[in-house]
């Protein structure tokens, strides 16, 4: 809830996709269940575009999956696939244009396409078509994307071949989904950024960005789409393009285990759950306190806080209570009840935590207004000493690869010292996960992380141009300048 809860990282979008092989019928309702499934990775917008026989249709719009989408709207989306978005916007404005799927139109045919992730040659690659005259219609990089396929599209003998061909000009991390007349395919990055994986239900293909949403829609898990691996899905069965895999090296965002991911996914063979519990393990062996109890931030410290309990022997306990009835659309009307929001979304449990030493376990601090907020909430309630740990290290670096971290400027670590930021949010001790731990909260995940926030080692170059709304500002200096001249 970014109005609400300002003090998190947001990740871009999760991406869904189905190919009815069988009689699965209402691929549009199933495809609803996913992004319901998937709603926590983005909260902005949501579409669906289906496909009837070769034709495709699109129903797109900001809001909720719920508030988009009813029963009406599903029924009007007949068809045997689908693909289906639900967004945060890290690049690109709110604006309904930039809701996806993307739905493209061109000489050989049309394509719906649902993307996850950051592109980082996305300013060179769009400045490169304008000048041959193409015409964006969003602010979007995966615009880009979606442009320089159908560019390949032209050139090549089919819809894969076209997508391989795309992945030797873009550079940085997305996780596609994407729909054409007769087909459906799955592509990830060579560095595997952002997770993709493939169920089945009989002799349907699902593809999603979590395995919670193939659970969600009763699709037995199959495998993880490989980095650098495309898949395609044709009546005939599935084909494999490794073309592109083992040429570099493997770095998915170590924060899907940290907060972006839900708990009962398991991502390149680890289990998020089990991720975060190791983390809190972590904290209490390289953190240790006197306390009386160990409480979570709901939702995303609450499985990092049990590995605390379980590792330190301090009891757990549920310490607050969150109101899961508010939605983004929340508005205080005023800054003071702005002020508060923090409030109206969380309560705590004044019986657990009266009197008592608490360890607060939360799995990141940004900019630390929320932190600051949680900790008053929780000295009011009567808590005698407030000890903070943090699952993750200090954030200290931009990301450009799908969160909304795009300047240190805003990062409270990045200008103040441990000791600094545990008097700023007014807690007793304070103890960040060491980044020597990462690579260990996900043992049985194959492949390397990237965690250049934390450490500014980057797997590979950052973008030239690094403000979050780029395409915004040059739209804007466009328009000043055409006025200018009129």
């Amino acid at each position: 809830m970014k109005e609400l809860l300002t003090d998190k990282l947001h990740e871009e979008c999760g991406v869904f996709g189905l190919y009815d092989r069988g009689n699965l019928g209402d691929v549009a309702g199933l495809t609803y269940y996913g992004l319901y499934a998937l709603q926590h990775r983005g909260q902005e917008s949501c579409g669906i575009a289906v496909n009837d026989d070769g034709v495709i249709n699109l129903h797109k719009d900001t809001g909720l999956v719920n508030d988009v989408f009813n029963r009406e709207k599903l029924d009007a989306l007949p068809g045997q696939m689908a693909v289906g978005h639900c967004r945060y916007a890290t690049t690109g404005s709110k604006r309904r244009t930039n809701a996806q799927p993307l739905l493209v139109r061109h000489v050989k045919g049309h394509m719906a396409l649902a993307h996850n992730g950051n592109l980082t040659n996305a300013a060179e690659l769009r400045e490169e078509y304008e000048l041959e005259g193409a015409i964006f219609h969003t602010t979007t990089d995966t615009e880009v994307i979606a442009y320089t396929i159908t560019k390949e599209r032209i050139k090549k003998p089919s819809i894969e071949a076209a997508v391989l061909s795309a992945m030797e000009k873009i550079a940085g991390a997305y996780s596609l989904v994407i729909m054409s007349p007769r087909k459906l395919i799955a592509a990830r990055d060579p560095m595997g950024f952002r997770p993709l994986c493939m169920g089945k239900i009989g002799e349907s293909v699902v593809f999603a960005s979590e395995s919670c949403a193939l659970d969600a829609v009763g699709a037995e898990f199959v495998r993880d789409i490989e980095p650098g691996e495309v898949v395609v899905v044709t009546k005939d069965g599935i084909t494999s393009h490794t073309e592109h895999c083992n040429k570099k090296p493997r770095s998915l965002c170590i924060f899907e285990f940290i907060y972006f991911a839900r708990p009962d996914s398991v991502i390149d063979g680890s289990s998020v759950h089990l991720a975060r519990q190791q983390a809190g393990r972590f904290l209490a062996q390289q953190h240790p306190v006197e306390a009386d109890v160990v409480i979570g931030v709901p939702d995303s410290g609450l499985d990092a806080a049990l590995g605390y309990a379980q590792e330190s022997g301090i009891p757990f306990d549920l310490g607050f209570l969150k109101n899961k009835y508010i939605g983004r659309t929340f508005i205080a009307p005023s800054q003071a009840q702005r002020e508060d929001a923090v409030r109206i979304k969380l309560n705590p449990i004044a019986e657990v935590v009266r009197g008592k030493r608490i360890v607060l376990i939360d799995d990141s601090i940004v900019r630390g207004t929320t932190s600051l907020k949680i900790v008053k909430l929780l000295r009011e309630a009567g808590a005698k000493e407030v000890h903070m740990r943090l699952s993750s290290p200090p954030f200290l670096y931009p990301c450009y690869f799908g969160t909304d971290i795009d300047s240190s400027e805003n990062l409270i670590a990045y200008k103040h010292t441990i000791e600094e930021i545990r008097d700023i949010i007014g807690v007793d001790s304070l103890g960040y996960l060491s980044t020597d731990c990462l690579d260990a909260l996900a043992p049985k995940t194959a492949q390397g992380f990237c965690k250049a926030c934390f450490t500014g080692k980057y797997p590979t170059e950052p973008p030239r141009q690094t403000e979050k709304n780029k395409f915004e500002m040059k739209l804007s200096e466009r328009t000043a300048s055409e006025e200018d001249s009129d």
